[in-house]
C-alpha cells in the first residue's frame, strides 16, 4: 500500500505532461483536467482508507532509509488533505469547463492546474524540510503563471506583489533549512523531532521555529504578512482564485501545524505568539471584509479572517484544539471553495462583482442563492452546518485551557462574518436588480457545469455538521497522531 503515497504527485505529473503533448487540442485537454481530478480524488479516498486501517505509511524513495533518502509519509492528517486537494480539484475543474474563456485555456491553464496540484500533494506528503520547499516552489511557479495568465493589468499588479512575497517567503524558508542542516545535522521531520529536543541551547531552537513561522506564514497570510492575498486574489478568474483559497494557503498551515507539532513543538514562549497572531489574523481578516463592497475582495479577506481559527488550533496546542483545527481546515476549504465558486457565478449572471450592481438573484435562481446561503451560514459558525462544530472544538479548547481572550476573539469575528455574510445576502441576492444593471441569461449546459460544484461543495458542509460524529471521531483520531509524534518517527525511521 505504501505505493499509494506516489500516485497523489505522479497522477497530476502525469496529466500535466500529457496537456503539454496534446496542446493543440483543447477539448484533450479539458478531458484530462477532469478525469486526473476525479482519479486524484479516489487515489485520496483509498490513501484515507489505507492510512485508517493500517497506520502511518512511508515510503523511502529509491530505498534510501530515512533519514538519509527521500521520504514520502503520510498520517491522517496527510491523507486528509490530499483528500480534500481532490475534492477541491474536482469542483474547479469542472467549474472551469463553463467559466474559462478559451484564451487563458490556450495559453496553458490545464498543464499548469495539473502542476499546481502535484506541488500542492507533494508538499502534504514530503518527510523533510528541504523536499517540502522544493514542492513549495513547483506551487510558486504553477500559482504565479496561474495568476498572471491572461496579462490583464490588475493581474499584473498582483502578481508582482504575490511573487515578491512569496520569494522572500522562499529565501527565508531556504536560510531556515540551511541553518538548521547545519544545527542539528538533518532536515527529516522524524529525526529533527528526535535531534532537536537535545539541542544544547533552546535559543536556536526557538529562532529555527521563528523563522519557519514567517517563512510558512507567509503562505499561510496571516498577520501581518497576509496584505498581498487581498490584494492579489481577486485579480484572476474565479476557477483559479478557488484553487489558491481553497489549497495554497491551507498548504502552508498545514506546513506550519507539521513543524509546530513535530519539529519544534508549541511551548511557554511560542503560544503566547501564535495565539496573538492568530486573533490578530482573525480581527484585521473579518474588519477588512466587513469593510468592501466587492464580492471577491470581501471574500478574500475572509480567507485571512479563517486562517486565524486554525492558527489558534495551533497555538492553544491541546488534542482537542488540534482535533478543532482538523475539522476546521476541511470545513473551511470547503465553505469558501463554493463561496467563490458562487461569486463567479452571480457574476455571469450580472456581468459585475460588485455588490451595488448585483441583485434580485434569489427570485431568478434561487438555487444559486442556497449554493451561496449554506456556505455563508456554515461560515459564519451556524448550527447545524460544519463551521458549528468547528468553531465549537475550538471554543471548547480555549476555555479549558483559561485562554479567555483568543476565544472572545474567535466569537466575536463569527458575529462579524455572518454579518458581511448578510451584506452579501442582501446585496447580491434579496435586493431587487438596481436600476441599470444587467442580467444574463446563461444557457443550461454551461449554468450546470458552474452550479453543480458549488452545489456539491455546499451540500458536503451540509454533510459535515449533519453527520460531524464521524467527521469529529477522524479529526480527534489526526489530532491524537499529531500530539504523539513518536508514532510518526517510529514509522519513518524504522521502515526500510
Amino acid at each position: 500500500m505504501t505505493s499509494l503515497l506516489i500516485l497523489p504527485i505522479l497522477i497530476p505529473f502525469a496529466c500535466a505532461v500529457a496537456s503539454l503533448l496534446t496542446w493543440r487540442s483543447l477539448a484533450t485537454q479539458r478531458v484530462l483536467s477532469v478525469v486526473g481530478a476525479v482519479t486524484l480524488l479516489g487515489i485520496g479516498v483509498r490513501l484515507l482508507a489505507a492510512v485508517r486501517a493500517q497506520g502511518i505509511l512511508v515510503l523511502q524513495v529509491g530505498g534510501w532509509p530515512a533519514p538519509f533518502g527521500i521520504t514520502l509519509a503520510a498520517d491522517l492528517l496527510s491523507a486528509v488533505m490530499v483528500l480534500v486537494a481532490g475534492i477541491v480539484a474536482v469542483a474547479v475543474a469542472v467549474f472551469a469547463l463553463g467559466s474559462l474563456d478559451a484564451g487563458r485555456e490556450r495559453f496553458g491553464y490545464y498543464p499548469l492546474f495539473h502542476v499546481l496540484l502535484m506541488g500542492v500533494c507533494g508538499a502534504f506528503l514530503a518527510g523533510d524540510l528541504f523536499n517540502l520547499y522544493v514542492w513549495f516552489e513547483v506551487m510558486l511557479i504553477a500559482s504565479f503563471v496561474l495568476l498572471v495568465l491572461g496579462g490583464e493589468r490588475p493581474q499584473l499588479e498582483g502578481g508582482v506583489k504575490y511573487v515578491t512575497i512569496n520569494l522572500v517567503s522562499s529565501a527565508v524558508f531556504l536560510a531556515a533549512a540551511g541553518i538548521t542542516y547545519g544545527t542539528v545535522g538533518t532536515l527529516n521531520f522524524a529525526d529533527l523531532a528526535r535531534s532537536a529536543a537535545t539541542l544544547p541551547h533552546p535559543g536556536v531552537a526557538r529562532t529555527l521555529a521563528m523563522m519557519l513561522l514567517i517563512a510558512f506564514g507567509v503562505k499561510a497570510a496571516i498577520f501581518p504578512l497576509f496584505f498581498w492575498l487581498p490584494a492579489s486574489y481577486h485579480t484572476p478568474p474565479v476557477a483559479v482564485t478557488t484553487l489558491f483559497s481553497g489549497l495554497l494557503t491551507k498548504v502552508g498551515v498545514y506546513a506550519l501545524i507539521r513543524i509546530f507539532t513535530l519539529a519544534f513543538p508549541v511551548d511557554a514562549v511560542t503560544q503566547p505568539l501564535l495565539l496573538t497572531v492568530a486573533a490578530l489574523t482573525m480581527i484585521t481578516g473579518v474588519l477588512g471584509a466587513v469593510a468592501q463592497h466587492e464580492m471577491r475582495r470581501l471574500l478574500a479577506f475572509h480567507v485571512v479572517s479563517q486562517i486565524g481559527y486554525l492558527i489558534m488550533g495551533l497555538g492553544l496546542a491541546s488534542p482537542l484544539a488540534l482535533a478543532g483545527a482538523v475539522f476546521f481546515i476541511v470545513h473551511v476549504t470547503l465553505a469558501k471553495s463554493a463561496l467563490f465558486l458562487v461569486g463567479g457565478i452571480a457574476q455571469r449572471l450580472r456581468g459585475s462583482f460588485e455588490l451595488d450592481r448585483l441583485g434580485g438573484l434569489y427570485r431568478s435562481h434561487p438555487w444559486v442563492s442556497l449554493s451561496f446561503l449554506v456556505p455563508a451560514l456554515a461560515l459564519a459558525g451556524v448550527p447545524p452546518l460544519s463551521g458549528f462544530w468547528a468553531k465549537l472544538l475550538l471554543v471548547q479548547a480555549g476555555l479549558s485551557g483559561s485562554h479567555w481572550w483568543v476565544t472572545g476573539t474567535a466569537l466575536a469575528v463569527s458575529l462579524l462574518t455572518l454579518f458581511s455574510m448578510t451584506k452579501i445576502w442582501a446585496a447580491a441576492f434579496w435586493s431587487p436588480l438596481p436600476e441599470g444593471a444587467t442580467a444574463t441569461a446563461l444557457a443550461p449546459r454551461q449554468m450546470l457545469l458552474l452550479g453543480a460544484p458549488a452545489a456539491a461543495l455546499g451540500l458536503l458542509t451540509v454533510a459535515m455538521g449533519v453527520g460531524a460524529e464521524p467527521a469529529v471521531a477522524l479529526a480527534q483520531q489526526a489530532a491524537a497522531q499529531l500530539a504523539n509524534p513518536a508514532a510518526y518517527v517510529a514509522a519513518v525511521l524504522g521502515a526500510r
